[in-house]
């Protein structure tokens, strides 16, 4: 009862100060306040409703009072005490400079970082939250690692090995993405490259190579299946729930790479229906926080069930920035759950309008991928060009369109692909094509933009094709 007769004694010293009515309607907006953040502490959840910047800075900067290096008191004798010399770097951090974790284990309290140990483990667990809610399926786990997706999935891949010391390797639906590959040879194993197969509604996972693999190699030489939701078209989102089968019936560990899939109700239910059906396997998936939560580049989120989601933080050497941690801490206050929920909402319309606005064109011809819900390719229909449409795109504003031509070979680490950017040497892609995606925070407006853009690109290069 101390803190309440504390709580009287200042009020009535700021009424010695203005007049008690004027007095009672600020505190009355101050105990609003202090109500939301005391609902964040106990049920440690995404708010339902954003938070204003307002609100934010003050839970942010009442956190970073909590870290050592910003008591009244302090007088740091140890080698590293978060002093932070430029003053626009500590405001940038808001005076974070501890980090998160302690050597060895991302998710530890550390004495000198109570703001900052706190910061993190409510982030995780917003995030959670908000994971299991676009799933529909309740996780038991969400790790924020502060590095980008491919050395994450690089993290995960070599925590996935020390479970197994005897396998080598892993079996990786081919996605034209270096950092995903590269993921597998950072971690010291050996990738063995599942081409993807061409269908009616695009390339898809090839299962039976997947089988026939496992058969050959034998599955405890196998650390893991390793496959990828969110791609660029005209790749489709791998077949999870099959492969979630096989890696059960064989018990391998299964670890898939949904680089930007959080933004797709779509892919979010696969997965969901995969995490439910006791007869399949998926241990670990990893998403980038810059694609789904519109956050700097440099975080992912590790998502699982099992034990091996467990072991993801205490995997990671030393201790961590919590840049990260922060960005995202921040944002999912501004968005709040409602919020998300109705930017992936607006998201699809918008991917929807860029499609049919796409297949108006008659210069192109949108290539199908029923199973690819946020990226769509053209072909170039009559116009026979090797010039690089996503240049003069770029030249003239638009970032993020990718132009493929036909027959690229690349080699990455002694590694040759055929038809690099098609994702098979096998896609039957004879001509040119152009891939574009709608992310999340996309707009009709930005649509309507590039068409008109795309338009006059493929008008020059007509005109120069008939020169």
């Amino acid at each position: 009862m101390d803190h309440l007769k504390a709580d009287d004694d200042f009020k009535n010293l700021l009424s010695t100060l203005v007049p008690q009515n004027h007095l009672a309607n600020a505190l009355d907006a101050n105990r609003t306040t202090k109500k939301a953040f005391r609902i964040l502490f106990e049920k440690r959840k995404i708010p339902e409703n954003g938070w204003s910047d307002f609100m934010i800075e003050q839970m942010v900067q009442y956190l970073s009072s909590l870290d050592s290096n910003n008591f009244p008191n302090k007088c740091g004798v140890g080698e590293r005490e978060a002093r932070i010399y430029c003053s626009l770097v500590a405001r940038r951090h808001y005076s974070f400079g501890h980090g998160i974790g302690r050597s060895g284990d991302l998710e530890e309290s550390q004495p000198k970082a109570v703001g900052s140990s706190i910061m993190n483990q409510l982030t995780n667990e917003m995030l959670l939250d908000l994971y299991s809610t676009l799933t529909s399926h309740k996780f038991k786990k969400t790790v924020l690692v502060p590095m980008a997706t491919g050395m994450t999935l690089a993290l995960c891949l070599s925590t996935i090995k020390k479970t197994r010391p005897n396998a080598s390797y892993v079996l990786w639906s081919r996605i034209d993405q270096k950092s995903c590959f590269k993921s597998i040879l950072v971690a010291n194993l050996t990738p063995i490259i599942i081409d993807t197969v061409p269908t009616e509604n695009g390339l898809s996972t090839n299962v039976p190579a997947f089988q026939q693999k496992i058969e050959e190699l034998g599955p405890d030489n196998i650390v893991a299946i390793f496959s990828t939701t969110s791609c660029f078209a005209p790749r489709q989102c791998d077949d999870v729930s099959v492969l979630s089968l096989l890696a059960k019936e064989k018990d391998i560990p299964h670890l898939v790479n949904n680089a930007y899939g959080m933004q797709s109700k779509r892919i979010m239910n696969k997965i969901g229906n995969v995490m439910a059906n006791k007869d399949c396997r998926l241990d670990l998936i990893v998403q980038s926080t810059d694609k789904n939560l519109m956050v700097p580049v440099g975080g992912a989120v590790v998502a699982g069930n099992g034990e091996l989601i467990e072991l993801v933080g205490k995997q990671y050497a030393g201790r961590a920035s919590s840049s990260q941690t922060l960005d995202v801490f921040m944002t999912l206050l501004a968005l709040g759950k409602n919020g998300y929920l109705k930017l992936v909402d607006e998201r699809n319309s918008v991917f929807q309008y860029m499609k049919s606005a796409l297949m108006a064109l008659n210069t192109t011809d949108v290539i199908a991928t029923k199973e690819n819900p946020i990226s769509v390719a053209v072909t170039l229909r009559s116009l026979q060009t090797e010039m690089n449409v996503g240049s003069m795109l770029f030249k003239r504003g638009i970032s993020g369109a990718r132009f493929v031509s036909s027959g690229e070979i690349k080699s990455i680490d002694g590694y040759t692909f055929e038809g690099w950017g098609t994702h098979s040497s096998r896609a039957n892609i004879n001509a040119a094509y152009l891939t574009m995606a709608a992310g999340i925070g996309i707009e009709k407006a930005d649509v309507d933009v590039v068409m008109e853009k795309l338009i006059e690109v493929l008008d020059k290069i007509k005109s120069i094709s008939n020169v």
